[in-house]
């Protein structure tokens, strides 16, 4: 027996299936980020002690999962330094994952190869087109955008800087997409000694013989002798006026913090200074080598 579906009976069932279609469509076309519930609830105790479950309970707030599109087309009408740039719409731009020497301005001096790599950055990008790629986080708190930088041809900018010597890692949390890529880039650099790598201005120093804050990033040989913790921070402790701080909410990255006590450290990033005691955060084990 040969049986025709009714017309109007092929219409109605594909109606739904066109009606999905549309909505698929719509969402890939929405100017901006979609944010929905991930299942994942976020709590913290009265001790500071932050744990994660699928579970909802009282005190717990539920975390949201940022759907960003892939890449963003844009045009850069300046190189600010090697790390920053300014794109069409007078936006600025941070690149995520790496820092640069800062170059001479008003509020900060050079530092030897920040002119180089903005030079570097000038020649690569100054007026040509790129692909911005955000994290989970699209803007600082100098509301800048944060972005993974391509060009057409697929070239990372991000990496291209460290595997060159220009740049170094630096990882903020939670800002941790191409972490491992760029990290081994940098090895990369630094063992054939290029750039910033085989400068002396970077070569470590003793941590324990600073005496006034430094300028920029560093990097420091340490020892760590005791580990302590608060409400907010586990503190390594190098001496009584010295200590490395990890926030507990980023313990998560990082081995068992015993692992480096007793051990010869290289630390890298910046110190700052609170009347005659000295501090590094750490956001990053890209930051905190044993050697």
């Amino acid at each position: 027996m040969h049986f025709t579906r009714p017309s109007h009976l092929h219409s109605n069932l594909l109606s739904p299936l066109k009606k999905l279609a549309c909505l698929a469509i719509a969402l890939l076309f929405l100017p901006g980020p979609l944010s929905v519930a991930s299942g994942v609830y976020r709590s913290e105790d009265a001790r500071g002690r932050i744990t994660y479950s699928d579970i909802p309970t009282p005190a717990a707030k539920p975390l949201q999962l940022n759907v960003q599109p892939a890449r963003n087309w844009s045009r850069v009408v300046k190189v600010i330094d090697g790390d920053t740039i300014i794109i069409e719409g007078n936006k600025r731009v941070r690149l995520l994952g790496i820092n640069t020497p800062e170059v001479e301005s008003r509020h900060r001096p050079n530092e030897p190869g920040g002119i180089i790599a903005k030079n570097w950055l000038h020649h690569k990008l100054q007026g040509r087109n790129v692909y911005l790629e955000h994290d989970q986080q699209k803007q600082d708190r100098y509301k800048r955008l944060l972005a993974h930088v391509y060009l057409p041809n697929g070239e990372h900018i991000n990496r291209s800087l460290l595997e060159h010597g220009l740049a170094v890692v630096t990882l903020l949390p939670p800002n941790l997409r191409h972490a491992e890529d760029l990290i081994q880039a940098q090895q990369r650099a630094e063992r054939q000694q290029l750039g910033i790598w085989s400068m002396q201005h970077y070569a470590p120093r003793d941590l324990t013989k600073i005496t006034e804050k430094p300028f920029g990033w560093q990097r420091y040989r340490a020892r760590v002798t005791a580990l302590k913790r608060s409400r907010q921070y586990s503190r390594l402790i190098i001496n009584d006026k010295i200590d490395l701080r990890i926030a507990n909410s980023d313990l998560a990255l990082f081995p068992p913090l015993k692992i480096y006590l007793n051990k010869p450290i290289e630390v890298r990033g910046w110190v700052t200074r609170r009347n005659d005691h000295f501090s590094i955060r750490i956001h990053h084990p890209s930051a905190l080598i044993i050697r």
